[in-house]
């Protein structure tokens, strides 16, 4: 169903506010699709609640706008969306197409509602594979100064009205400033043997260690490499019979299976950032 609209809204906890929210849909004639909510307890100030709400109602006129007052007049931290406007993604990939073509072939088989309006890399490699979808492709390689690099990206961003950078393996640090650009908007992988084996050949350093899992993190960029709100992860379980290229087989399933629902979590707006430090996720 199409015709709908999304809403995320946070708040002191207090009597009254799932019930302030779903008066005004009822009043409007709209039907609620879907209604999630949780609270969460400060454990140093443990009486003080914070309640996170998640509603899908159908769409009708006037109501976002009754809805979008009753709740900037309640001081209630919200986002509305209509659920009729898919997310615009640019994906950002280096050489490795595990992850990119699990985001690419996702979305052209619906599976994640949104659309990839362009893909950026510093290498050539996955080139043909977003052109056989119909994704303009632009090699903007790491030898330029990352300043001008960064300058171009946040340039075809712009022109393609681009809603979320997914980083599907681009193997490059973001400055603060482009981060900046794109507040919980850009979204990471990483392999969950950090912070243990960080470096060249993490699979090999995990080897090495006898690991008995292999697993993935997905999250929000920040200034903080690796550190942002997590939005996804899992294991998968191994043991002494996995060598490297095992090892790196099952680790490259996992972290393109974490990514994956990362982002279908963002563009169905199930994810609400707590603090900056952490997420709630209405999975």
């Amino acid at each position: 169903m199409k015709d709908k609209y999304i809403l995320l809204a946070s708040c002191k906890d207090q009597v009254g506010i799932t019930n302030l929210i779903t008066g005004i849909i009822s009043k409007h004639g709209s039907n609620i699709l879907h209604l999630d909510h949780f609270t969460e307890y400060d454990y140093d100030h443990s009486d003080e609640g914070q309640l996170y709400l998640r509603f899908e109602f159908e769409k009708v006129d006037g109501l976002k706008a009754a809805l979008e007052s009753e709740l900037e007049q309640k001081n209630i931290d919200f986002e509305l969306f209509d659920s009729a406007v898919n997310t615009k993604i640019a994906l950002f990939v280096s050489k490795e197409d595990h992850a990119f073509n699990e985001i690419l072939l996702r979305v052209e088989r619906g599976e994640i509602p949104a659309e990839i309006v362009c893909a950026i890399g510093n290498h050539e490699d996955n080139r043909h594979f977003a052109e056989s979808l119909g994704v303009p492709f632009y090699y903007l390689p790491s030898n330029e100064p990352k300043e001008k690099v960064e300058e171009k990206m946040l340039a075809i961003c712009d022109d393609h009205e681009v809603d979320l950078i997914v980083l599907a393996k681009y193997m490059q640090i973001l400055s603060d400033n482009f981060v900046n650009h794109y507040k919980d908007r850009i979204i990471n992988i990483h392999h969950s043997f950090l912070p243990s084996f960080i470096g060249a050949n993490p699979y090999k350093q995990a080897w090495k260690r006898g690991v008995k899992f292999v697993g993935a993190t997905s999250h929000y960029v920040t200034a903080d490499l690796d550190e942002g709100p997590i939005i996804e992860q899992n294991v998968i379980r191994v043991n002494h019979r996995y060598d490297v290229k095992s090892l790196k087989k099952i680790g490259r399933h996992v972290e393109a299976t974490v990514l994956a629902q990362a982002v279908e979590y963002h563009v169905l707006h199930k994810v609400i950032v707590n603090h900056g430090d952490k997420t709630i996720v209405f999975d």
